[in-house]
């Protein structure tokens, strides 16, 4: 496997996919999926309701974030490696967010949201050959590959995972 050439997604994404330093992502996504579980099993419902700031999201509501992220970038990776020609739809985090009201969940489905999404993702890529990985497609108005939305996907996790330790985890 190889990384993703800045050609292959928006400009947007290269914070996301500069995270990624691993060459085989079907690995690394199985490793996060474990080391964010871990990291949720680590806390109670008082603790993931805690916000680093007044306006900022819970732990709960950055969990149900990154759930509902990795299942939209899933659908479009799952798309475009299928070779999908209709060009897929942006979404906006904060209403997502909103409208998801994620502190209301227990921890434990937050958890289970976030592993079933992660699986279901790391099946379907383990079963693909080199052009799928290699398909092109249209999402959010921009061009990208299946492999750049598997890059992404785990860059973005690691984007919060990162927020979580430095910001919601430092006491």
């Amino acid at each position: 496997m190889r990384h993703p050439e800045p050609s292959e997604y928006a400009g947007d994404f290269k914070r996301y996919i500069d995270l990624v330093p691993e060459t085989d992502i079907v690995a690394a996504m199985e490793k996060q999926g474990n080391e964010m579980q871990q990291l949720i099993a680590s806390l109670d419902e008082e603790r993931a309701s805690h916000r680093y700031a007044p306006g900022k999201w819970t732990i709960k509501g950055v969990l149900g974030h990154v759930a509902d992220g990795e299942k939209i970038f899933g659908y479009r990776f799952l798309a475009i490696a299928r070779g999908e020609q209709q060009s897929l739809p942006g979404f906006e985090e904060n209403d997502y967010a909103n409208n998801a009201k994620f502190d209301s969940w227990p921890l434990a489905n937050l958890a289970e949201y976030l592993a079933v999404v992660r699986r279901a993702n790391v099946l379907v890529m383990k079963n693909l050959t080199e052009e799928d990985w290699n398909r092109r497609g249209v999402a959010n108005q921009n061009e990208t590959t299946a492999l750049a939305l598997a890059f992404t996907m785990v860059g973005h996790e690691r984007h919060h995972l990162n927020v979580l330790r430095e910001r919601y985890l430092t006491s």
